[in-house]
């Protein structure tokens, strides 16, 4: 049978010297850097491969109205919808909505084959108002890899 008293010291002796012991983390915050080293450099790897597949990329249409400052009152709005290259893209619906500047409901329209579409707007400023903007969204051709997340530029309405 184990002496109890024998069993304590040796107890305390384990402890004693576990706490004492540095060895265990010398070691490890280099291995902790070199593991999300590695980690970090195969993940980039693996998204670039993502990246490259035809299939997940997408490309960035933008809106350019003619004109881009304008006054209140009916008129027609040109807005050429381009990709990043500056190449006009047909076939997608342009939204115009009111932003500072009123207007009733939405105005939309098709780009034409010139990538070009012609949108009828009635901006109107409200009183003591000098001026205000009106928003443009994208809606890119079905079954294109086109995509418009970005904010396009707004159409400046200042008061006559």
């Amino acid at each position: 049978m184990l002496d109890s008293k024998s069993d304590t010291s040796d107890s305390k002796a384990r402890v004693g010297s576990f706490l004492d012991d540095r060895r265990a983390i010398e070691g490890l915050p280099v291995r902790l850097v070199i593991a999300l080293v590695v980690g970090v450099a195969s993940l980039s790897v693996m998204m670039g491969m993502i990246g490259d597949i035809d299939g997940l990329s997408s490309t960035e249409v933008d809106a350019q109205p003619q004109p881009e400052v304008t006054t209140p009152g009916s008129q027609t709005l040109d807005v050429a919808v381009v990709d990043p290259d500056g190449n006009r893209v047909s076939d997608a619906t342009v939204i115009v909505r009111g932003g500072s500047a009123r207007l009733d409901g939405l105005a939309t329209a098709k780009s034409g084959p010139d990538g070009i579409a012609s949108v009828d707007v009635s901006p109107k400023l409200g009183a003591n108002q000098l001026d205000g903007t009106l928003s443009i969204d994208v809606k890119p051709p079905a079954g294109s890899d086109f995509v418009d997340e970005r904010g396009n530029t707004e159409v400046l309405v200042v008061a006559e």
